[in-house]
This record gives structure tokens, sequence and C-alpha cells, in this order.
């Protein structure tokens, strides 16, 4: 542990005398919270860009102060102080930046939502957790409006209009606070959202930190876009990590690949975090405007073969696939150079995590399928606990490497044998006529359950038949996992995260 603490301190430039008192200082007066990345970026990068979005730039000096009257604002106007619970529903921009680290400041319970979820989605939220003070975004407003919770509640453009009016910040006393979490509410728009809760404490991240910097040899870069949200665990892991290394972090409100690739060209990005959806519509609207890029970051959704092939094809092996869960964190991370071994991997383990393939409570052999579990110092309860479930099927190799096969609901039984539906879209995506496909399974009198497929073609598909298909897939699988039906759509359903809606799926049958 104390190695890679000083393997940190040395690779983000603070193991030096002067370093150290400045690390050792800042968690004195500040405490343990976000703060102090802002804090020590400040001192390193000061008039450097840190943070760019669709209507202005800030430089790490003006982040530090904006933060500080953003928190000097919360706790003398809205009365916040720590172990307050506080909901941020924001969607990527300036307002959400100077939110979360200004309300970490104070130690509150910090909450990121989808500003996107539906009224009952939320009022479950409100129910549960009881929140002091809600910040939202414009488009959230009926959300509060609906439950009558506007009179809690602070647009976030409003902190930001203070933050810019011409005031000295006030002799204001600010405890150091260390008691404050954030704390993850996601699973898309339906559904009952998950809670993982973060202790925002270094030692916990030192493994995944250090994991992620010499993988995805972050150091080499300069300008980052993180295009996909904030208030997901991917989104937010990498903002953090990108302000502790002092990057040019670009953010957007919305993701559209006209005004992406515009983003990446302008800015002469070199990282950006996205997820397959993203990757997919990226690099078939202007591919020679994403040359300035040295790596692409997916994680958050399964990565298939065919876009793995296609990245390689148009821009190079710069493609890497992260895996992990909102409770868990990061679990394993695939390289360019493991995806040339398989396109399908996930990769190998993160350093200092535990990944195991668990069956009927056993731990399984190599190429067994089985529910992966996970076990960290970063996980959910920030300590060495129990195996977590993360949901996810899938198998390890000889060599050390995963891979999925689905979600454990998404297991279908026909005829007594285990389909996973993966297994059935990995081969239908490589037909040369099929931009995307998604399996799901229906109730069957004679089998229990029969598998129907929802293919969308692509520009060349259009004389593409059933049957045709029929017969190209059975000759690739076997008889019990051929699909009963197979229904063409003009595009499928994804969730405000890039995840196949599969419940929107089937209720369009």
């Amino acid at each position: 542990m104390i190695i890679s603490l000083l393997q940190v301190i040395w690779k983000i430039g603070l193991l030096s005398p002067s370093g150290l008192f400045r690390l050792i200082f800042t968690i004195y007066k500040e405490g343990i919270n976000l703060m102090v990345l802002v804090r020590l970026a400040e001192k390193r990068f000061g008039n450097q860009i840190a943070i760019v979005t669709d209507t202005e730039s800030i430089t790490y000096n003006q982040l530090a102060r904006n933060c500080e009257v953003a928190s000097i604002y919360l706790k003398d106007n809205r009365h916040l102080s720590s172990g307050k619970n506080v909901a941020i529903l924001s969607k990527n921009h300036h307002h959400f930046v100077h939110s979360i680290f200004a309300a970490s400041r104070l130690g509150t319970n910090v909450y990121l939502m989808n500003p996107t979820m539906s009224t009952i989605q939320f009022k479950q939220l409100v129910d549960t957790y009881h929140f002091d003070l809600y910040i939202y975004d414009e488009e959230a407003r009926s959300l509060l409006k609906d439950l009558q919770l506007l009179h809690l509640a602070i647009e976030s453009s409003y902190i930001n209009h203070f933050i810019h009016e011409d005031i000295r910040l006030k002799a204001t006393s600010m405890k150091r606070s260390s008691k404050g979490k954030l704390i993850l509410l996601t699973g898309g728009t339906t559904g009952t959202p998950k809670k993982a809760v973060h202790k925002p404490s270094l030692i916990n991240y030192l493994h995944p930190f250090l994991t992620v910097l010499e993988r995805l040899r972050l150091m080499q870069y300069r300008t980052a876009y993180i295009a996909t949200p904030l208030y997901h665990g991917y989104g937010i892991a990498i903002l953090l990590t990108f302000i502790a290394l002092g990057k040019k972090v670009i953010i957007s409100e919305y993701f559209q690949a006209e005004k992406a690739s515009q983003i990446i060209r302008r800015h002469k990005v070199e990282i950006i975090t996205v997820v397959p959806l993203m990757i997919h519509k990226l690099v078939k609207h202007k591919p020679d405007y994403l040359t300035s890029l040295q790596c692409i970051a997916s994680g958050g959704a399964h990565l298939n073969a065919k876009l793995v092939e296609e990245v390689n094809n148009k821009l190079g092996p710069i493609l890497y696939n992260l895996y992990g869960t909102s409770e868990a964190g990061l679990n394993t991370i695939a390289t360019p150079k493991d995806l040339q071994y398989s396109p399908d991997t996930i990769g190998r383990l993160v350093k200092g995590g535990k990944l195991e393939v668990i069956g009927n409570g056993n731990q399984l052999k190599e190429g067994q399928i089985g529910q992966l579990c996970t076990k960290n110092r970063w996980s959910i309860k920030n300590k060495e606990a129990s195996w977590m479930e993360t949901g996810d099927m899938g198998y390890r190799d000889t060599n050390g490497y995963y891979y999925l096969c689905g979600r454990t609901d998404d297991l279908i039984v026909s005829a007594g044998v285990n389909i996973y539906p993966k297994e059935v879209e990995q081969v239908l995506i490589h037909h040369p006529l099929i931009k995307e496909v998604a399996i799901l399974g229906i109730a069957d009198e004679q089998y229990g359950q029969r598998l129907i497929a929802y293919v969308e073609l692509n520009n060349e598909g259009e004389q593409l038949t059933e049957i045709t298909l029929l017969e190209w897939l059975s000759l690739r699988i076997p008889r019990i996992h051929l699909p009963k039906d197979i229904i063409f759509v003009d595009q499928l359903p994804y969730t405000t995260l890039g995840k196949l809606d599969r419940k929107q799926l089937a209720a369009c049958r």
C-alpha cells in the first residue's frame, strides 16, 4: 500500500518536499473531500485551462475560486453543512462541476442522478433519502414541481450566476470536512435506481488509479473529452482523474455525432471517454475528424467485435475497453493489444482487485460460465468485504482474460438448455448486412422459452429476408439456439447511458 501511494504521489508530481507539504497542508485545511483535488490542481496548473464547456472555458485558478464561492453560497444561503444530503440532477456543464465540488467541500452526501428519470422513479428516491437540497437543470424542474419540492431546490444556473458576480470572497469560517460521501444513483430512466456509495479517499483508489494511468498511458495526453454523462460512475470517475492530472477537460451537455466530431477536430482531442454507441456514430460520421485521437476509452456497455474491427481499420489500435459497475468501480481493462488477442474480451483484472466466476456458490474453472463476483478496496463499502455480485454472467480463459455473456436476468432456458443472448448476438453481428442486433427470450409452450431476434440492417441490407438470415445462421450455431422469429427494426432503442433498452424493445413486439 505504501509503495502504491508513493507511486501515485510521484505520478501526479507531488513527490518532493514542497509537493508533500502542499498535499499535507491542503488535507489539513480542507479535510478529505473532492475539493482537495481542485486545490492541489490549482497550485500546480494555475492558469492552464481546466474545463471547456459549450459556452465557456475556465482555468484551474478560476475553477478553484468558483467552487469556493459556490460552497460559501450553499453554506450561508442554503444552510448546507456536514452530513446533509444533496441531490444533483444535471447534464454535463460547468454548473455540475461547480456544484459537486462545492457540496463535497461542505461535507455533504452528494447524490448524482439522471435528470431525465421518470417521476415515479424520482419519487422513490425522494421518499427513501429525504434530501435537504436539490440542485437541478431546467429540464428537471417538472420533477420537483410535481412533488412540490421547489422550495428545497435551486437551479444550477443560478449558482453559476452568483459565481460570476463581482464579489469578494467572504471571510467565512469553513471547517475542514471528511464525512461526506459520493453516491451514484443510476439505472437509466426505468426500474429502481442502484445506490453506490463511495468515500472520496485517495487511499481507497490507489490501485485502479495507477492501473488506468499505466494501461491507458494518461500522462501522455493533455486534452480529454468526456462524452459520457458525469452523473454516471464512469463519467465522474474520469472527471476526477483528469482534474487530479491537470488535463484540459472538455464536456458538453449532449452527445451528437456532428457536434462531437467538431469538438474533437477543433480542440485536437487526444483521449475521449465514450460508450460503444457513441463510437459507432463517430466512426460512421466523419472519421477524418478523429485523427488527433490516441485513446478511445469505451465503457458502460458491451463492445462487440465488429465495432473493434471497424475502429482498428479506420483509426488504428487506439481502442480500450473498460469494465466495471457503479457499486464496485473498475474491474478490468482491455488494451488494444488485448483486443487483438480477442475482440470480445473485457480484458484483464485491475491490480488490487478480485474477480471470480461463481456458480451455485462455488468458484468455477476457466471456461465455465457463471456470475462475475468482485471484491476490492474501492467497492461500495470501500473495504475488504464479502463477494459482491455484479449481475453479469461471464467466464475467464486460461490466460486470465475475462468475457461477458450477458446479465443474470437475460438467461434464456430453452428445452432445458441455458442460452445466453450474447452468444447468438456475437454471431449475428458478423453478418455483412447487419448493423445492430438484440436477442430476447419469449415464453413458449413447448420449449419453455424461445429466442427472438431484433435486427437493424445497414444501408445495403434492404433485400435480406428472415428465411435467408436463418439459413445463414443455422450453419453457425446449434439448432436450439436459432431464433423462433426475426424482426427487422428501423433502429434499436437505447437508454440515455447508451445501453440497449431491452424493456422498450420487448414492448414493441
